[in-house]
């Protein structure tokens, strides 16, 4: 089901500057001169077309850094007022609201924080109600999209029809290369239901390590995601927040020059008339796929009929084993992924669990009916 959201298109709100759409600027408003040069070093690359910059710091533990707070603001002023660039700010509460927009801001987004809580989301929706700003909101820290889906709706039931939505990954248990597991397939799910909701990717918190920024980039570019937000520190070695994953402007540029920009369409017929073609021999193949796997599912209950019938358990764990062990084993012989591969299973093994606990429940239930009926 698509998500009904009023909104106007990303153009109509902000125009890049260059291609891909670029917000850029520290992690963390530290200083006055640390804030406005870092601009300054931003306006001069050609390539950012808004400043963004932490005022209020949400932390994990008492006693770190939380924002150099309200006074930051003022900074920003000067920085857009020498630099002509835009600002972009996070707020977490109705108070944040109010002093960024009394101070001008352009651009406000919700943290991932913010939007996990749905009161916090509503009080900022409350706040922004009759103001007509850019809102941006942060996928939630755990992968659960109907977080993010609903901190969207109520934003635009505010009347906020400038919005956009921020992918920053998600938290995992799972050690990984990552600060935050992209979780692409969240994003892409979040872009089928709505396809004129413009999402931008912040690579930067996916990343946690500078050194993976190009790679999340042109990840983000390639899914046909609108844009990047992406910290950059005058001199990241000495940040006093999340300094690992904060570039110098001059790297941020070179970064985004190296950047292969594609479209989703084009007007070529030759190459429109071999992908459809393409298409079409992918289209038959997943036909074939959905009809095996409703044979499959055929059987399963066969096998849960006679299962049933012998008193013989739904799941059993050596054969499980067995099946895992050899598809996954003939995936990698014919080059598919392993992880998929064992996902794949683990989904149709799931499906055939219920299938088969179906038929053993009906027999049960038709017992309790006629027994019930008995005793009338």
């Amino acid at each position: 089901m698509k998500l009904n959201l009023d909104i106007q298109p990303l153009s109509s709100w902000i125009t890049p500057v260059n291609q891909p759409l670029l917000i850029a600027g520290p992690c963390s408003a530290e200083t006055e001169d640390q804030l406005v040069a870092t601009a300054h070093l931003l306006k001069a690359t050609g390539k950012v077309t808004a400043l963004r910059a932490g005022i209020w710091k949400p932390r994990t533990r008492p006693g770190e850094f939380e924002g150099i707070g309200s006074i930051g603001l003022e900074w920003l002023k000067r920085a857009k007022a020498e630099t002509g660039l835009p600002t972009a700010v996070e707020v977490a509460t109705a108070k944040h609201v109010e002093e960024a927009l009394a101070a001008g801001v352009d651009i406000l987004w919700v943290g991932a924080r913010s939007t996990a809580n749905p009161f916090t989301v509503q009080e900022i929706a409350d706040a922004l109600k009759g103001v007509d700003i850019p809102v941006m909101v942060k996928n939630p820290v755990n992968p659960d999209i109907s977080l993010w889906i609903g901190a969207l709706e109520r934003i635009n039931n505010a009347g906020v029809k400038k919005l956009a939505a921020i992918h920053r990954g998600f938290s995992s248990y799972e050690k990984s290369a990552f600060r935050n597991e992209p979780m692409w397939d969240i994003a892409i799910h979040m872009k089928t239901l709505a396809p004129h909701l413009p999402i931008i990717c912040d690579p930067s918190h996916i990343s946690g390590n500078r050194d993976l920024i190009p790679y999340i980039s042109q990840k983000a570019l390639d899914l046909d995601m609108q844009g990047l937000m992406i910290e950059s520190h005058i001199d990241p070695s000495v940040a006093w927040t999340d300094a690992k994953q904060q570039v110098t402007p001059a790297a941020l540029a070179t970064l985004v020059s190296n950047l292969t920009l594609r479209k989703p369409e084009t007007s070529n017929a030759q190459v429109n008339d071999k992908l459809s073609e393409l298409r079409s021999n992918i289209d038959k193949i997943d036909d074939l796929l959905i009809q095996k796997i409703a044979e499959r599912m055929t059987i399963a209950e066969q096998i849960g009929t006679y299962k049933k019938d012998n008193n013989i358990t739904i799941l059993q764990v050596n054969r499980w084993d067995e099946i895992l062990t050899k598809t996954v084993n003939y995936g990698k012989a014919l080059k598919l992924n392993p992880d998929f591969t064992e996902k794949l299973l683990e989904l149709i093994h799931t499906e055939s669990i219920r299938r088969q606990t179906e038929v053993m429940n009906a027999g049960q239930a038709a017992a309790q009916q006629a027994e019930k009926l008995t005793h009338v």
